[in-house]
């Protein structure tokens, strides 16, 4: 009987799918807008000899060029009009929050409504560009020098020519990108950068897999460490899900109301708050801050190493951050926790909340309105964010060591399988809410054509 009825609630949930033509036009969208991504990344910058870059980029690969290009779906590794991926943007996001949440000026714009909201965006987005322009001249002034220890050449004629055609070529595929992440959002279904960042992660999967069984086959890695790393990864899976759905319910409580049969039972409902309410945010804004300058550096290291003190610096600050260092997982770490506060704060203000229950005459069992609501909320999310940092923090930097001591590829490490299973989580929540959308307004078009019968 139980399998006949979960048999039929299937059949079910796949009739209301296929009637939903609003939700399949904005499935087919997101699915159009991540191929167009994915040519994308197979397009080199003009200039660049594949060959040549793709030699060197095997023989120097490692530490924070694996990092890049995992999150940008294999595009540096390509030196494609995409190689940047979608971190400019991110990075630039931050600082524009930052300097709202710091800036009187800012602030004011940000209280302004959807004006506010699209002056930010232009700001954001000019300081895209700007972060973009410098990291792609240092990838073209790098781009020239590198593989000259081997007696190769990536660039066909170095030169002033091609380091504008690659910074304008790298500022337009960073712009194009989060053009369509917007239009994602918009039109499509979840949030567009999270669900590009993640396409890039996928995209790098199978050849991880493949890479990893190769190991496995030749010796290289046991056969008991690789079915470790699978049974770790369900693992983490399963946490992950568990971590994501969990939440702390707060009693809200309303008065009784008058009504021609008399009073009726005092209503009653839950404020839930996440235990992890930013996200897969903290981990992504986190990484997107060390690599922006550690790419830079990267580059630009090989070009002026020798040269002078700043040039043997640089090298030297590559080796202190590079990937799996005690110093890169240690600001890593604190990168995580402080973005997970920053952006709960973000996200939830409690002095709104309250103002919010007590206009509604909600209140808190034995919290009194206003104030003493604020506070408590204000407890109760730090409370929460304390377990939700830990969580977040754990995840991304424990899986990370463990594959860093083990030499195990960095891109099945804890970070992508965040960001994987959380946007996959956030993706088909929305999916099942346009389907319940979907099905409530069905039955408000029959209740109205009910009522214009009678």
């Amino acid at each position: 009987m139980a399998s006949r009825a979960d048999q039929l609630a299937s059949n079910l949930s796949l009739a209301k799918f296929a009637q939903a033509t609003e939700l399949k036009k904005r499935l087919w969208f997101t699915l159009g807008a991540l191929i167009v991504f994915r040519f994308l990344s197979f397009v080199p910058l003009p200039g660049i000899d594949p060959t040549v870059l793709s030699q060197l980029y095997a023989q120097t690969q490692g530490g924070v060029l694996d990092i890049f290009n995992t999150f940008s779906g294999g595009s540096l590794e390509r030196m494609s009009l995409i190689a940047l991926g979608v971190m400019p943007y991110i990075t630039a996001s931050i600082v524009v929050q930052l300097a709202a949440a710091l800036s009187p000026t800012l602030a004011a714009i940000k209280k302004e409504g959807e004006s506010g909201r699209k002056k930010l965006n232009q700001y954001t987005r000019y300081g895209t560009v700007g972060l973009t322009a410098v990291q792609g001249y240092f990838i073209a002034v790098g781009l020239e020098s590198f593989g000259a220890s081997q007696g190769m050449q990536a660039v066909v004629e170095p030169g002033m020519l091609f380091r504008v055609a690659a910074v304008v070529s790298l500022i337009g595929g960073t712009m194009f990108l989060m053009w369509l992440g917007e239009q994602i959002t918009s039109r499509g279904i979840g949030n567009g950068v999270s669900l590009i960042i993640m396409a890039g992660i996928v995209a790098q999967l199978p050849v991880t897999l493949s890479n990893l069984f190769q190991s496995g086959r030749e010796g290289s890695i046991s056969g008991f460490l690789i079915l470790g790393i699978i049974v770790i990864g369900l693992g983490l899976i399963a946490f992950i899900c568990f971590m994501e759905r969990a939440q702390r319910r707060v009693l809200i409580q309303y008065p009784k109301r008058q009504t021609r049969q008399g009073l009726m039972q005092a209503d009653r409902s839950h404020l839930p708050l996440k235990v992890n309410t930013a996200g897969v945010i903290p981990p992504i804004f986190a990484s997107s801050l060390l690599l922006m300058p550690l790419t830079v550096s990267k580059f630009a290291g090989d070009q002026v190493a020798g040269e002078s003190r700043w040039g043997d610096f640089v090298l030297e600050m590559n080796q202190w951050l590079s990937h799996g260092s005690p110093v890169y997982m240690t600001l890593y770490g604190l990168g995580i926790v402080f973005f997970c506060f920053f952006y709960t704060a973000l996200v939830f203000n409690p002095e709104e909340t309250a103002e919010n229950l007590k206009k509604n005459g909600g209140f808190i069992p034995g919290i009194r309105p206003g104030k003493n609501t604020e506070n408590y909320l204000d407890y109760v999310l730090t409370r929460i964010t304390v377990i939700g940092a830990a969580y977040l923090a754990f995840i991304c930097l424990v899986p990370e060591y463990i594959i860093s001591s083990a030499g195990i590829p960095f891109y099945l490490g804890g970070t992508s399988l965040l960001i994987v299973v959380n946007v996959t989580v956030d993706t088909v929540t929305q999916i099942q809410s346009h389907l319940l959308a979907h099905q409530y307004g069905d039955l408000i078009k029959k209740a109205r054509l009910k009522g214009r019968l009678r």
